[in-house]
């Protein structure tokens, strides 16, 4: 189920986006964040744009206005994010446009760069996912420091499947969460894993039944709240041994425009299907 929580006391947010829905629960200190894109559901530069906005709003505004948790979601039933616009990608990389494919990169690491840095602020950040998190999705799901799914969430990283790799932190998140090897063997077999393997694998940290993942937002909450200072301190330590800097992902970015300037005219028509495969999912909010 991808519907915002109705046992929480929400308040929608002055601020208004266009493709994000946001909402205020007082109540519990958190701030909900339901990507819900208007064409396909991957990051369009509209959404971009929107997360973009939101995340600077939260990293000035968090403290003011009450929010210790973030959770990240999608209105669009069975799919949290398909990844990148891989129409745009095509289009940039026909006509040679490096300025192009590397302002989209550096569009896309902001907000997961905001997300992995909690804001700057004492949040703690939480992924929902209620269907399909692929490529920049999935990336955006790893992002969080809790990553709750439900038993049908699927999850994977196909770029390599039209000979590219995901550019926008699959590799640094995947081996602070598990190994370089391990990231290396998943981000090159193109496989799409579920919840369960990734929750045996320890990607995803809480796994509940179908329709049960807003109340387990809550029951995380109210696990932390027991231990905030505890669990603070552990993140922290953790930024601190293990860090992800922006710098990190700019350098990846800039890799990831020199390798896709190279696709030829066979990846490209592999590009093209799995553009079909975005185009093809109706984006009918849930209610």
């Amino acid at each position: 189920m991808n519907a915002q929580p109705h046992s929480a006391d929400l308040t929608l947010t002055t601020r208004q986006f266009s493709e994000l829905r946001i909402h205020l629960d007082r109540k519990h200190d958190v701030a909900w964040c339901y990507m819900q894109p208007t064409a396909r559901p991957c990051f369009t530069l509209t959404l971009l744009g929107d997360l973009n906005n939101w995340c600077r709003h939260v990293a000035q505004q968090a403290e003011s206005i009450g929010i210790r948790y973030h959770v990240i979601a999608s209105t669009v039933p069975r799919i949290f994010n398909l990844g990148g616009d891989l129409d745009l990608f095509r289009s940039h990389v026909e006509r040679g446009d490096r300025a192009g494919l590397r302002d989209y990169g550096l569009a896309c690491i902001a907000a997961l760069h905001a997300n992995i840095r909690h804001f700057d602020q004492e949040v703690t950040t939480i992924s929902l996912v209620q269907g399909e998190a692929l490529g920049g999705g999935f990336e955006t799901a790893l992002s969080s420091d809790v990553l709750i799914a439900e038993r049908s969430a699927r999850f994977g990283f196909p770029e390599i499947l039209f000979n590219l790799f995901p550019g926008m932190g699959a590799y640094s998140l995947l081996s602070r969460k598990l190994d370089p090897k391990r990231a290396e063997r998943m981000i090159l077999s193109g496989r799409i894993y579920t919840a369960e393997e990734l929750h045996e694998m320890g990607l995803v940290d809480i796994l509940v039944p179908d329709g049960d993942g807003e109340l387990a937002v809550y029951d995380q909450i109210k696990r932390e709240n027991r231990a905030r200072n505890g669990f603070r301190a552990v993140r922290q330590v953790r930024d601190r041994v293990d860090p992800i800097t922006y710098r990190e992902l700019v350098d990846i970015v800039e890799t990831w425009v020199d390798t896709a300037l190279k696709l030829d005219t066979r990846d490209l028509r592999m590009m093209e299907r799995l553009v079909a495969r975005q185009r093809q999912h109706p984006l009918k909010a849930a209610a």
